[in-house]
């Protein structure tokens, strides 16, 4: 119910995942662990572009101090918030109990279309890392017909069940990351640690560089948004977080070294699908052709983790009465159908940009999201400090304020960097956003779609319609 100032008030159901269907199969620790390494990294495919913007030093270190500043806090604050509010709809539920549904409407608006542009990157990577052995699909209709044929066999899969995506994540990672471990023992003679610390500080494009490093470290909370289907999460959230964490930092690390390490640096070169370049002169074609199919393996991964986060953060607006009913109706596996084919829809309309303005673009909009989200961790930190909270990030409530200072001028600094053509777009999505939600209030009044709220989230205290209807 609505509290003193005007706020939802929601009831923790202390640690306990919110009552959906009992007969769907819940997700437990491994597959969590392995849905988070895909929503953050998928393994090192993506962080070429950091060597070519900065140079070897930089890059090495800023897999290595960029965590500090951003994964670690965006992962204890979704470790805290998600056992706090245990269901499906995650950050858009910690905005709206704090700032109110409108604000909450916002963050789920501008977290889902950055998912989406997100998930637009997974087939042009894929196709990246294939074009060296398939040249027809650099570009043209074949690329076309590859991108589109792509994103429907992966959207079925998302389909047939959030468990069977878990456990296929599994598969997916460890079939990636075997590559760069034999790339690592081939390496080993070639090593030169000198190569390590090249640096040149006059030729840094920081514009790239701190997209590269956000892009592959973010989306911690992405999770988030199916608590819900996750077994006891107030243990198994936090835990999850942890190993993912450090899998998602060593996913990075040693390939890299591995890479700038063994090869001469030519900066030039570090592009989309050079790790397979390298692989290919430490070990030959049969290596390169490994790397290759474990990229494309990964972007199979991270598409499938991006597609259910995206998928079931709509089902839970829809479940707390933001979104038309239909959103939150499941299919006999217990997925959101309506969800994903509003989903895979964004991403194929998204999948003709560049690697690069697909970066820009969605970190634009995720900078948005995460200030509101931070904003909201305070808030409820200050006005709720006896609220069940399973997992209390062991710092007081001033070091955990304090903790989301370095990340929010990180965000600063993001957003200041954007491309004059991606700040545009990106706020024309923002003002789309402002205005689409008293729209459907409207359309909700003129009885033109069906809204309502979930009775499984009747403990769980998200009074959204209670809340509009306040003079």
């Amino acid at each position: 119910m609505p509290g003193d100032n005007g706020v939802l008030d929601y009831t923790s159901l202390g640690g306990e995942s919110s009552p959906t269907l009992e007969k769907f199969q819940k997700v437990s620790i491994i597959p969590l662990v392995f849905l988070i390494f895909y929503e953050v990294s998928g393994g090192p495919f993506g962080v070429e572009d950091s060597v070519k913007a900065a140079g070897p030093f930089l890059a090495v270190l800023g897999f290595l101090i960029f965590p500090l500043i951003w994964s670690i806090p965006e992962a204890l604050i979704t470790a805290e918030m998600g056992t706090m509010f245990p269901e499906n709809g995650g950050y858009v539920v910690w905005v709206s109990s704090a700032l109110g549904p409108y604000w909450g409407f916002q963050q789920g608006w501008m977290k889902w279309l950055s998912g989406v542009i997100d998930n637009a990157l997974y087939p042009v990577l894929f196709l990246d890392y294939l074009k060296s052995a398939v040249p027809a699909l650099e570009g043209g209709f074949p690329r076309t017909v590859a991108v589109l044929v792509l994103t429907l066999v992966l959207t079925y899969m998302s389909y047939r069940g959030l468990t069977i995506v878990g456990w296929v994540a599994i598969l997916l990672g460890v079939i990636s990351l075997l590559p760069f471990v034999v790339m690592g023992l081939v390496a080993i003679p070639r090593l030169k640690p000198s190569r390590w610390l090249m640096v040149d500080l006059g030729n840094v494009n920081w514009g790239l560089y701190l997209n590269t490093l956000f892009w592959n470290l973010n989306y911690w909370d992405s999770i988030s948004t199916l608590t819900g289907e996750v077994d006891n999460p107030s243990k198994t959230l936090p835990r999850a977080l942890f190993y993912a964490l450090i899998l998602v930092v060593l996913g990075y690390f040693f390939p890299l070294l591995i890479g700038t390490g063994a090869i001469p640096v030519e900066r030039e070169l570090w592009s989309d699908g050079y790790f397979s370049d390298i692989a290919k002169i430490l070990g030959g074609v049969w290596l390169r052709s490994w790397v290759q199919a474990a990229s494309a393996l990964s972007n199979m991964g991270m598409f499938l983790a991006e597609m259910s986060s995206d998928s079931f953060q709509l089902l839970g607006m829809a479940e707390h009465g933001m979104l038309p009913e239909f959103f939150a109706k499941r299919s006999r596996h217990g997925t959101p159908l309506t969800g994903i084919l509003f989903s895979a829809s964004g991403v194929i309309m998204l999948s003709w940009l560049s690697f690069q303005e697909i970066v820009a673009a969605e970190n634009f909009l995720y900078c948005f999201g995460m200030i509101m989200e931070f904003t909201a961790f305070v808030k409820l930190r200050v006005k709720q400090p006896a609220a069940s909270r399973p997992y209390r990030i062991p710092v007081g409530t001033v070091g955990s304020i304090l903790m989301c200072i370095p990340p929010t001028a990180l965000l600063l600094v993001v957003v200041a960097l954007a491309p004059n053509k991606v700040m545009g777009i990106s706020l024309v999505a923002v003002m789309i956003g402002l205005v689409l939600e008293p729209f459907l209030r409207y359309v909700e009044k003129r009885r033109w779609l069906r809204f309502s709220i979930s009775p499984n989230l009747q403990d769980c205290g998200p009074a959204y319609h209670q809340w509009n209807d306040q003079p």
